[in-house]
């Protein structure tokens, strides 16, 4: 959602969005009892956590070809270009084939019902609550990340950022050479 964020909050926020979807499929998936074997099968889990890998090394490599591309073509871009619509998905996805999501869903709603009159309406309610706080924190962080983004690219920022940067990184070379050398 972060990544989204560097263009403008537009992105940001269908990002924020697209993470919501999932979470109310993650959501139903409780409610429909599916969510159980995530934990209660390793394959599955498994499955799922492969999924959710493969789909990130795909987002990965396409916005490193964006970078090369937008490079070759001579565009000066500070960040990638991305479509609301493909930050609403990348939202969507990264939110469903994240097996951890699920577990979250799984171990607390039912921490918050009954556990004498556990209901398909209460999981809902409670899942809705927690995909709109959610998604509520995620819009605010959006707005907040595209208005730090534009600070951050002032001149003297940069700069003082690339100097802070080289002198954690003279330090971290300093402590590795003394510890190498004790």
């Amino acid at each position: 959602m972060l990544r989204c964020s560097l263009r403008g909050p537009r992105s940001g926020i269908a990002a924020a969005v697209g993470s919501a979807m999932g979470s109310l499929v993650w959501t139903g998936a409780v409610a429909a009892g599916l969510a159980t074997l995530l934990e209660e099968s390793a394959t599955t889990y498994r499955l799922v956590k492969i999924a959710g890998g493969i789909y990130l090394l795909y987002l990965g490599m396409s916005a490193l070809i964006r970078r090369k591309n937008a490079a070759s073509a001579g565009m000066n871009q500070t960040a990638p270009l991305i479509s609301a619509w493909s930050a609403l998905r990348a939202g969507l996805f990264s939110c469903m084939l994240n097996p951890k999501v699920g577990l979250f869903f799984l171990a607390v709603i039912p921490q918050f019902l009954p556990t004498q009159h556990v209901t398909i309406t209460g999981i809902v309610t409670l899942g809705l609550i927690e995909t709109l706080t959610a998604l509520l924190y995620m819009v605010g962080l959006a707005f907040a990340a595209a208005r730090v983004i534009l600070w951050l690219r002032r001149p003297r920022i940069t700069q003082a950022l690339d100097r802070i940067s080289a002198a954690v990184l003279a330090a971290f070379g300093i402590g590795t050479l003394a510890s190498a050398a004790s």
